[in-house]
C-alpha cells in the first residue's frame, strides 16, 4: 500500500499536518520510487492554483473523502483525523481543509494510476528503451530531482529530463531537453552519461550545468568540479575532456540541414570554444549557476537573448519590434524583481516603450 501511503504522506505535507517522522517517511518513499516526482509536480502545482478557498465547501469535501477512504480500507494514520467534532468546528475546518483538497486530487491520480509521466514504445524498441521517466518543468518554475542512485538534478524553467526504468543497473543514462544542474554521485563502476540534441556528456563523479534548449544558437556545458568527457554527435571522433571552471560552447550551424540536402556537404561542422569560468559575485559564484539560487544573471547578452531568458523565467512571450534595439548588449541580474519591475530596471539602461497584455509584452522605441 505505498501508493496510498505517499498520497497521504504527500498530502499532510502540503497542508503543514505532517509530523517530523511522517516527513522522514516520505523522504524515503520519494527516494526509492523517483519516478513519483511527476506526480509530486502536478500536485504542488495544483495545490498552489487550485486548493479551496471556502471553508464550508472544503469540510463537505474532506468528509466524503473520509468515507471513500474507510470504504477502500485506506487508514489516515490518526485516529482524530476520521471524525470532525461539532464543537470547535471552525478550528478544525482550518486544520483539514488544505489536506481535503490534496486528498482528493490525490485519489483522481490513484484511480487512474497516474504516478508518472511514461512513455511506451511499439513492440520493436529495446525492452531497455520501451518505458522511461519524464520529469519537467513549466516556463517560469524550476524542480530538484533526486535520481535513483542519489544523484541531484535542478531542472530550470522549461525543461525535461528522461531516464528509464532500468537506470542505474548497468548504466546511469538521462536525456536532457533544457537546462540542468547535476551533482552526480561517483559510481566508477557505472558511469553517468547525458545526451542533449547536440552532444553527449560522460561523467564518474562531477557538478556541472548542462544549457541545451533546442531554440538557442548554442548548447553549453559549464563544470565547476571533477571531470567531464563531451562528444559532439555529429563528430563522434573528438573527445573532449573538460577540466575544472571550464566551459564548453557548441554554436549550432543554423542552415546544417539545407546544406546537407544540397550539396551533400558533410564536413560542416558546429563552431567549438572552450573558455574559463569567470565568478559572477565575491564568493567565487559563477554566473551559469546562479540559476539554481533563484538569481537570473545576464552578462554582456543581447537584448534579444535576454528576452528569451525572461521568457522562460517569468513565463512571458516578449516581442522586440526594433532591430537595432535587440542588438543592444546588456548586464545584471534579476533576484526578487517581478517581470514589471525588471522591464521598467531595463529601462534605465537603455531607454524604450513597451505595453504589457497579459503576458505578452511588446518592446519597441
Amino acid at each position: 500500500m505505498s501508493q496510498e501511503t505517499f498520497w497521504i504522506l504527500l498530502s499532510k505535507k502540503l497542508s503543514g499536518e505532517a509530523s517530523p517522522t511522517e516527513l522522514k517517511e516520505l523522504e524515503k518513499l520519494i527516494q526509492e520510487h523517483p519516478d513519483w516526482q511527476y506526480a509530486i509536480q502536478n500536485l504542488e502545482d495544483l495545490w498552489k492554483h487550485q486548493a479551496p478557498t471556502e471553508e464550508l465547501q472544503a469540510e463537505d469535501a474532506y468528509m466524503l473523502h473520509m468515507h471513500r477512504m474507510t470504504e477502500m480500507n485506506i487508514s489516515f494514520g490518526d485516529a482524530e483525523a476520521t471524525t470532525m467534532p461539532v464543537i470547535g468546528k471552525s478550528k478544525a475546518r482550518r486544520k483539514y481543509w488544505a489536506a481535503a483538497a490534496i486528498l482528493i486530487i490525490a485519489t483522481g491520480f490513484l484511480t487512474s494510476g497516474i504516478l508518472s509521466k511514461s512513455k511506451q514504445a511499439d513492440s520493436k524498441t529495446p525492452l531497455a528503451a520501451r518505458e522511461v521517466n519524464e520529469i519537467s518543468t513549466r516556463q517560469g518554475s524550476k524542480s530538484k530531482v533526486e535520481l535513483p542512485d542519489g544523484s541531484i538534478v535542478w531542472l530550470n524553467a522549461g525543461s525535461k529530463l528522461t531516464y528509464n526504468k532500468e537506470y542505474g543497473q548497468q548504466i546511469r543514462e538521462v536525456t536532457l531537453t533544457g537546462e540542468g544542474y547535476f551533482d552526480v554521485v561517483k559510481k566508477k563502476e557505472v558511469p553517468f552519461i547525458i545526451h542533449t540534441s547536440n552532444i553527449n556528456i560522460k561523467v564518474l563523479g562531477t557538478t556541472f550545468n548542462v544549457k541545451a534548449y533546442p531554440e538557442d544558437k548554442q548548447t553549453e556545458t559549464s563544470l565547476i568540479r571533477g571531470s567531464i568527457e563531451v562528444t559532439i554527435k555529429n563528430r563522434p571522433g573528438n573527445k573532449i575532456i573538460l577540466s575544472p571552471n571550464e566551459k564548453l560552447i557548441v554554436k549550432t550551424v543554423p542552415s546544417l540541414k539545407e546544406d546537407f540536402s544540397k550539396n551533400d556537404n558533410k564536413d560542416l561542422q558546429p563552431a567549438i570554444s572552450i573558455n574559463k569560468l569567470k565568478p559572477a559575485t565575491l564568493d567565487s559564484v559563477v554566473a551559469e549557476t546562479q540559476w539554481v539560487e533563484n538569481k537570473l544573471v545576464f552578462n554582456d547578452e543581447s537584448f534579444a537573448d535576454l528576452a528569451v531568458l525572461m521568457e522562460r523565467w517569468y513565463n512571458v512571450d516578449i516581442e522586440i519590434n526594433d532591430p537595432q534595439l535587440s542588438q543592444k548588449r546588456m548586464t545584471g541580474n534579476f533576484e526578487k524583481e517581478t517581470i514589471e519591475q525588471a522591464i521598467e530596471a531595463l529601462k534605465l539602461t537603455i531607454p524604450f516603450k513597451y505595453e504589457q497584455t497579459g503576458n505578452k509584452i511588446i518592446i519597441h522605441r
